[in-house]
């Protein structure tokens, strides 16, 4: 690595450093200036306090003396006291978590910067070594060759006719020419490998710095989209509103459009509006709608993704964008929009593997795959090498880990473990796993088509219901 290329390093790693340094300097100003005026208020709180303890007979006179409706009013006035006492707790609790975490991330930072200065530095002195020892070796050499000459120079001197002193003297310049050129040549074989020596040691730095950049990149970007306490709190709520009915979903809906001009560019906000997207998708009642809805979210699904690309939610909610958006496409766009389903589902299974909503979806397709009809087979045979194979068996494996992950939490992941075991021939497996799923509650993780699948399945239990009347009756 060259002088500016070390330099740009060293800078590039201080740069980094000092702005981490700035913006957790800034956020420990605003924790400071935050608890500050939490103390002040807890001092007043505890101040009134005190003085209510102090006139506490004052004080029951006083309630005694107050209507029903005054004291529902004063409890009501204390219970918001206790839970903004509450809440500022748990805001300190997570600023020092922050902090922590920039902490730790500066430490890392200014560890990998060092360590890289030091491994450019062993470079550059490997080199300087090579080149040292190959022109140290060339001299040795032609010091031995010089050795030789002169001593057959010298021993030639003892001849006295005139023809062997001819014949010494041509010997002695062939052997000459001869060193000359075997010297030339190993001189030029070294320069070689040391010219190849320094276009590696080049290439790896500029390898390196590219990794240096990279890695500075990814370290902004974890900084930038590290929620503040505001957006934390905006979060948990639209997790919340996402867990209810469909009056709650598109409450979230509006909360994180309303917000989507500040933290549009937060990975964690982002991938929440898309599954939001897809929540509207879900309840909407016209067909232009959905597909709008399913558009949109594919959209910012797709941001998300290209923001963050290790997040196991950014990959699974533009798997499940993917499939809304493809039920309103051709057979070729279907085919395309399944094998990128199978492909981010892998990735977000890969990054975290104990979501039972993957393995639901993953159950899905290796269905859909299994029951393909001879034009759809013959169209995924046209447009790839290796069209997608899956079986039932391999879709009640995903049903099933579904299952084992989370029991219950769909009725809809029964429903489909039922479908499997009738369509492999376990019909009394079948039942009782429709008899348990429709015992189960419908929850927030039901697809639109579980109904209909329901009434399918329904058949099992009153096909059993008749034959048992029947037998009675024999």
């Amino acid at each position: 690595m060259s002088w500016l290329g070390r330099n740009a390093v060293i800078g590039l790693g201080v740069g980094v450093t000092i702005s981490t340094g700035l913006i957790a300097l800034l956020i420990i100003k605003e924790a400071v200036r935050r608890r500050n005026r939490r103390r002040l208020l807890l001092h007043n709180t505890s101040s009134a306090l005190q003085n209510e303890i102090v006139d506490s007979a004052a004080l029951s006179a006083a309630v005694s003396g107050l209507s029903p409706e005054q004291q529902v009013e004063l409890r009501k006035t204390l219970d918001e006291v206790m839970k903004s006492v509450s809440s500022l707790r748990n805001e300190i609790a997570e600023l020092r978590e922050g902090l922590r975490d920039i902490s730790t991330t500066i430490a890392e930072d200014v560890k990998k910067t060092v360590e890289e200065s030091q491994r450019s530095r062993r470079r550059r002195t490997l080199m300087p070594r090579e080149r040292s020892e190959s022109m140290s070796s060339s001299s040795i050499y032609f010091t031995a060759s010089a050795g030789v000459a002169s001593l057959c120079d010298d021993s030639e001197v003892g001849y006295s006719t005139a023809y062997s002193n001819a014949e010494s003297d041509y010997t002695d310049r062939e052997t000459d020419k001869d060193g000359e050129d075997d010297g030339r040549d190993s001189e030029e074989e070294e320069e070689e490998e040391s010219c190849a020596t320094v276009l590696t040691l080049r290439q790896d730095d500029s390898q390196a710095e590219e990794e240096d950049d990279e890695d500075a990149r990814l370290m902004v970007d974890c900084l930038t989209d590290i929620p503040s306490p505001e957006l934390a709190l905006l979060l948990a709520q639209c997790d919340l509103l996402h867990a209810g009915d469909s009056g709650k979903k598109a409450e979230g809906f509006q909360l994180l459009m309303e917000n989507r001009p500040l933290y549009a560019d937060n990975v964690e906000f982002m991938w929440r509006l898309a599954r939001a997207y897809s929540d509207m998708c879900e309840t909407a009642g016209n067909r232009e709608e959905k597909r709008s809805y399913a558009e949109q979210g594919h959209y910012e699904a797709e941001a998300a993704l290209t923001r963050n690309g290790l997040s196991a939610d950014c990959h699974k909610w533009f798997a499940i964008l993917v499939r809304l958006s493809s039920q309103y496409e051709s057979i070729h766009g279907k085919l395309k929009s399944g094998r990128l389903l199978k492909e981010h589902l892998d990735r977000a299974l890969a990054l975290r593997d104990d979501d039972p909503i993957c393995f639901y979806l993953l159950g899905r397709w290796c269905l859909e795959v299994s029951s393909l009809g001879w034009l759809e087979r013959k169209t995924a045979a046209t447009l790839y090498e290796t069209p997608p194979t899956s079986s039932l068996n391999e879709a009640l494996e995903n049903f099933l880990k579904a299952e084992e992950l989370n029991p219950g939490f769909s009725k809809t992941v029964r429903l489909y473990i039922a479908k499997c075991h009738k369509e492999l021939g376990n019909v009394s497996e079948g039942r009782n796993w429709v008899q348990l799923a429709l015992s189960t509650p419908a929850g927030a993780n039901e697809d639109s088509d579980s109904a209909a699948l329901q009434e399918e399945l329904k058949a099992l239990i009153d096909r059993t219901t008749d034959q048992s009347i029947s037998s009675m009756n024999n």
